[in-house]
């Protein structure tokens, strides 16, 4: 990944952008500390591969216990 100080960002945007698009990332420095980080767009949503990882997480979980305590009990607990 690609440092690059705030004040030079300005000069440059053009070519970082370029750098993005090509799947660099870049990460901007202010004063030293990173401030923020250009990526590149992930692909647009695939309804699709959503709906194939919700049946997968529901298939795993078939079968799947709280050893014994309810729903109810489990959110009492996590409130204490």
């Amino acid at each position: 990944m690609t440092e690059i100080g705030a004040f030079e960002v300005k000069n440059r945007l053009g070519e970082l952008l370029h750098r993005v698009e090509q799947g660099q990332e870049i990460l901007i420095m202010r004063g030293g500390k990173p401030v923020a980080r250009l990526v590149p767009v992930t692909p647009d949503f695939n309804r699709a591969r959503a709906r194939q990882a919700v049946a997968n997480i529901i298939d795993r979980s078939k079968g799947v216990t709280l050893g014994g305590l309810g729903l109810k009990a489990l959110v009492d607990e996590g409130r204490r």
